[in-house]
């Protein structure tokens, strides 16, 4: 009974943990600044701009486990609504499967292209 609000919490301290220890590896073990290469050019980076990297792909991946949660748990709609949907037949069942399907990555997508996005600006 009680499986989803344990994962659900332990992903969420999972993402803090990581975060923090995150940022003490990047304070302590990273020079302040460092070059890396950037299409063959040369980019001076500051351990900051790694530590925002890494925790902006840390939250966008608790974002993903959110809304995947969302779309896969029978205590919310999304999984109402398609069982809801078998009672009329099995037509419209495949049809709101495969629509619910591809409502349901649209933000997992975004979070993604913006980590990208994010992680590719700073380093």
């Amino acid at each position: 009974k009680e499986i989803e609000p344990a994962l659900k919490k332990q992903l969420v301290i999972s993402t803090v943990l990581m975060t923090v220890g995150i940022a003490i590896v990047s304070w302590i073990a990273l020079p302040s600044t460092f070059t890396i290469f950037n299409f063959g050019e040369q980019k001076v980076v500051k351990n900051w701009q790694l530590f925002l990297c890494v925790s902006v792909g840390l939250w966008a991946g608790l974002i993903i486990g959110f809304v995947t949660e969302y779309y896969t748990s029978n205590a919310y709609s999304p999984v109402q609504d398609v069982a809801d949907s078998c009672r009329t037949g099995a037509a419209t069942n495949v049809i709101f499967g495969l629509a619910l399907g591809y409502k349901s990555v649209i933000i997992p997508i975004f979070a993604i292209a913006i980590s990208i996005f994010v992680s590719f600006s700073f380093a």
